[in-house]
């Protein structure tokens, strides 16, 4: 059986004796042969324990990961899926980045100065995406959603002055102590409607047609998921009620809207339909078409509805 020294074993597999030694320190990687004269030395079944250490570190686990993985009978595959998908979203990252000094450098030339403050303001959304990778957002979010919801945090820094930022802290404290105290209400009672409406107005209020798209990704991802609770205060089934109580209300709306179809000039009801388009999904035209689409899907919607919403959405 083939044995070697620490200088043998870091010659055999460019391993610095540092590190080998750290391993060692560590408990991770220790010479499990001791020979006569004390001297302790590599064996075999070292070497093949190394190779995976480097294997893993290759793959940028971490040695206390390592440690987990090599001393526990876990399954191994599943941490390399895990892994896989952390290594992807780090991989696009970089090529973000990469395209921004692109970006940047096209639009620049030796004439003309770099612009700064184009520069920093890119730099903070790169790093504000890293922090919220390492937040409930990392997993569920792809890249171009973290993206934007590192955009919205940069703009939210400026947008509302601190006196306004606590009273939508309050407003939104005062509407989930209430959504707390209904939840065992019909969340389609005029309660659930009035709830609804409320959130929706915060809603809008707070991120703008600008960030329609990304409310509804959070809300979808993270609230309705029950991985917001510590940072919205609602739970899973709170936001659940809520979710209904939404539902009721737009359903509640659109009908209300297409119910006047018959008696009002068709620019009044176009008005205060795409009002509500608006305040459902801001300017994402794909999402408005696909809720009309959904509408006519509705069996007990009248034919005045269907055809007043075939016209609109041509």
């Amino acid at each position: 059986m083939a044995q070697w020294y620490v200088k043998e074993l870091s010659q055999l597999t460019d391993v610095s004796v540092q590190t080998l030694h750290h391993y060692d320190r560590v408990n991770l990687l220790k010479p499990s042969i001791r020979l006569p004269n004390g001297y302790r030395v590599y064996s075999e079944k070292d070497l093949s324990k190394l190779q995976q250490i480097i294997a893993l570190k290759f793959f940028g686990f971490s040695l206390s990961q390592i440690k987990s993985l090599l001393s526990k009978n876990e399954n191994i595959i599943d941490h390399f899926t895990i892994q896989s998908s952390l290594l992807e979203k780090k991989a696009n990252t970089l090529l973000e980045a990469s395209q921004t000094l692109k970006n940047i450098i096209a639009g620049c030339s030796h004439n003309k100065s770099i612009p700064w403050e184009t520069i920093i303001k890119l730099i903070e959304v790169f790093r504000m995406m890293q922090t919220l990778e390492k937040t409930w957002a990392g997993k569920p979010l792809t890249q171009e959603e973290l993206k934007e919801y590192a955009s919205f945090e940069h703009e939210m820094k400026n947008k509302f002055s601190e006196s306004e930022r606590k009273a939508f802290e309050k407003g939104w404290d005062d509407l989930v102590n209430e959504i707390n105290s209904n939840l065992k209400k019909d969340p389609w009672s005029d309660i659930g409607l009035a709830l609804g409406e409320r959130c929706m107005e915060w809603v809008n209020s707070y991120y703008g047609k600008k960030f329609a798209s990304l409310r509804t990704t959070i809300w979808e991802k993270g609230i309705k998921e029950g991985l917001m609770t510590a940072e919205t205060g609602l739970s899973r089934e709170a936001a659940q009620w809520l979710d209904q109580a939404l539902d009721a209300y737009v359903k509640n709306r659109s009908s209300a809207i297409l119910g006047l179809i018959k008696n009002y000039p068709h620019k009044t009801v176009l008005k205060r339909w795409e009002d509500m388009m608006s305040d459902l999904f801001g300017d994402n035209q794909e999402k408005k078409k696909e809720f009309c689409l959904t509408l006519l899907d509705n069996k007990e919607l009248p034919k005045s509805a269907k055809d007043w919403l075939q016209n609109i959405i041509k």
